[in-house]
This record gives C-alpha cells, sequence and structure tokens, in this order.
C-alpha cells in the first residue's frame, strides 16, 4: 500500500500505545486514591482530581468505573509512589516520577535507563532542588475573560495564568493546589486536568545531537509501565 500508508499506520500506533500508557498511569493514580481516600469521590478530594484528569485525558467511562472497583477489593495490590533523580549525559538533571508495586524491580530497571545513557542515578535530592513544584489546572477557556478571571483568583494563590489554543492555563505554588482547586470548582468550572508539575529553576543549553542522545534516554524510560513523569532541565 505504499509508504505513506505505513507511516500513517506506524504514527497510529504510537498515538495508540501512548494513550495506553497514559490509561495505565491513571488506573493507578485511581487505586492509589481509593486505598488512600474510600471509593466516593464527593468525599476524595484526590479521587476526585483523577477522574477528571482521566475524563480529560479521554480514558473511558467504564475503565474509570473498572478501576474504582478493583481498588475497592482489599486484595488489590497496592502502589507506591517514588521518585528517583540522578544525571543524564551532558550534565542535563532529571527527575522521574513512579508508581511501583515492586520497587526493586522499578530501581534496577530506572538505573539502567540511566547507566546505558551515559548518566548516573543519584541520591534523594540530588537534583530536586533545581526544580520547583507547582500546580497546573487547565479548563477550556469558553466565555471566561481573562483579565477578570485573573483578578479573582489572585486571593486564592494565582502566579500566573495563560490562554493556548482555546485552553486556560493556572498556575500557583505547589502549597495552594487544594485552595486554587476549591475556588476554581466553586466558579463551576469543569477542570481537564489538575496536576503538580515540575519546573526547571535553571536549563542546561545543548547542541542538536546531544539533545537527542537526552531524548532517546527519556523515550527509553517513558516506556516503563512503572513511570508516571519525567522531568528535566534541557533547554
Amino acid at each position: 500500500m505504499g509508504r505513506a500508508f505505513e507511516f500513517r499506520k506506524e504514527r497510529k500506533f504510537k498515538r495508540w500505545s501512548k494513550m495506553s500508557k497514559v490509561f495505565t498511569r491513571l488506573g493507578k493514580e485511581i487505586v492509589m486514591a481509593v486505598k488512600a481516600g474510600g471509593p466516593d469521590p464527593a468525599n476524595n478530594t484526590k479521587l476526585r482530581t483523577v477522574i477528571q484528569n482521566a475524563k480529560g485525558a479521554a480514558m473511558p467511562k467504564d475503565r474509570i468505573e473498572a478501576a474504582i472497583a478493583r481498588a475497592s477489593n482489599k486484595d488489590e495490590k497496592d502502589y507506591e509512589e517514588v521518585v528517583y533523580e540522578g544525571y543524564g549525559p551532558h550534565g542535563v538533571a532529571v527527575i522521574v516520577e513512579t508508581a511501583t508495586d515492586n520497587i526493586n524491580r522499578t530501581v534496577a530497571n530506572i538505573r539502567h535507563y540511566f547507566t546505558k545513557a551515559g548518566g548516573s542515578l543519584g541520591t534523594s535530592g540530588s537534583v530536586s532542588f533545581m526544580f520547583e513544584r507547582k500546580a497546573v489546572f487547565r479548563f477550556a477557556k469558553g466565555d471566561w475573560d481573562m483579565e477578570e478571571l485573573e483578578f479573582e483568583l489572585i486571593d486564592y494563590g494565582l502566579e500566573d495564568i495563560d490562554e493556548n489554543e482555546g485552553e486556560i492555563f493556572v498556575y500557583t505554588a505547589f502549597e495552594d493546589f487544594g485552595n486554587m482547586q476549591s475556588a476554581l470548582e466553586n466558579k463551576g468550572i469543569d477542570l481537564i486536568s489538575a496536576e503538580i508539575q515540575r519546573f526547571p529553576m535553571s536549563t542546561t543549553e545543548l547542541t542538536a545531537d546531544q539533545e537527542e542522545e537526552i531524548n532517546k534516554m527519556i523515550e527509553r524510560i517513558e516506556e516503563d509501565d512503572d513511570v508516571n513523569h519525567i522531568y528535566h532541565n534541557m533547554a
């Protein structure tokens, strides 16, 4: 059928693979939220947030409900959130957030990814001081006036607000996550996602070839089922 067909097929498979990975991560987050605070999202803020994120990622409703039901079973395995820090090649700082039911397996895999790329896995705190943790809320712009919304949200910890492709992004300090989430919910805003993300306080400039090395390492790490998020300070 030709190269064009093969290219489209490969791109489609990559998209499906990425969606499957996202759904797996969200399923784990649902399990952890239910085990920590119960299966009722009305009384479990963390679960309510994860469900919002799952819907924003187009996770099917039946998969969300199945994850909640599975987590309610006391025999269902639990996951532990573990953060790994280290340096990739060319001195790039990297943080890997995981959710695992087998720490020995996960740390062995993460160490392998670092060393194979010419980097090294560090100890806790070795690079995290180079990043800021911020809460990021995303929702459809709709009829909201940006200046008015910015003024209304300042009292709830707003640090920055931005618009991109019909969506609004609201940024607050890590500590203000709960305040801002409540404020947005009280305004009747349907959140697409509400997450804690890490932002580098300074970045490292690399050549195109060096960037490719880092990106290959990141791609290998992202393919691991235990990995939730990866952050780096590559410019």
